[in-house]
């Protein structure tokens, strides 16, 4: 008996060792080969900038990835981490771009590239504005986050301010212009939208944060015109007399007061 027993447990034993062997070779079988093992920096750079130029980002950005460990410590390896933001970004990562980007300006400040890092940050945020404010789809305006359109304004205003020299500052400069016309803009939208539905007091508080938050924008003339519309439904006759005066003072030619809101046939916002 003994015998017998010690015989099944060196059976069961090299049973055990055999499947455990075998899943180690199978693991090892599955075990990927990296193909730029034997690679240059300079080649996966160039093979990177390849896939890159022809619109295949999403395998760009591994092989930026590989290079920045490669030529960790060298300019190419910021040159990389530049290529990978904006390969991020193309390919729809902007949250991993943005992350990339906020990495390279803290790890590299005083590099020559920080200025680019600056204006794609800002780029990546300004794109994803449109759809913050593409108020024609009929959608609720009341909510809507204007985080990426304040964050994109930022960057541009940090590079403008940082770099007033540098050969992305006049786009940004134009595009800094463009939000805080979208963000005033915005605002008489959500204006309008509470007073075409009798929230008056809401559309009157919207107008004046329009006209307070953002000066001289073409904005202000529909915020002023809420207003008194606003309080002439509340029976507030003095102050809807007082934003009409403004009104008349500020904008001599305006033709709200006597054709009302203008139709609007495309989207306020596509300026690009």
């Amino acid at each position: 008996m003994p015998k017998m027993l010690f015989a099944q447990r060196t059976s069961q034993v090299t049973a055990i060792a055999s499947v455990a062997t075998a899943m180690l070779l199978a693991g090892c079988s599955t075990t990927e080969v990296d193909p730029t093992a034997g690679w240059s920096p300079n080649k996966i750079y160039s093979e990177a900038r390849d896939e890159a130029s022809t619109g295949s980002f999403d395998k760009a950005v591994p092989l930026y990835e590989k290079l920045e460990g490669r030529a960790a410590g060298t300019p190419l390896a910021q040159q990389a981490q530049l290529e990978k933001a904006y390969s991020q970004y193309k390919s729809g990562e902007k949250a991993q771009a943005i992350g990339t980007l906020d990495r390279f300006i803290k790890l590299h400040p005083a590099s020559e590239g920080v200025d680019y890092a600056l204006y794609l940050k800002g780029l990546v945020n300004f794109n994803e504005n449109l759809g913050l404010f593409s108020w024609v789809a009929k959608q609720d305006l009341s909510e809507r986050d204007q985080k990426a359109a304040k964050d994109s304004f930022e960057a541009f205003r940090e590079l403008v301010t940082r770099f007033p020299e540098s050969k992305y500052t006049p786009d940004a400069e134009k595009r800094m212009r463009y939000i805080v016309n979208s963000l005033a803009q915005y605002e008489v939208h959500v204006a309008r939208y509470y007073y075409e539905r009798g929230a008056y007091v809401a559309a009157i508080n919207r107008a004046q944060n329009a006209i307070s938050e953002y000066k001289e924008v073409p904005a202000q003339e529909d915020a002023l015109y809420i207003m008194m519309l606003s309080y002439e439904r509340l029976n507030m006759n003095d102050m809807a007399a007082d934003a009409k005066r403004v009104l008349e003072a500020s904008y001599p030619n305006t033709t709200l007061l006597s054709k009302g809101f203008r139709r609007e046939d495309k989207p306020w916002w596509k300026l690009w």
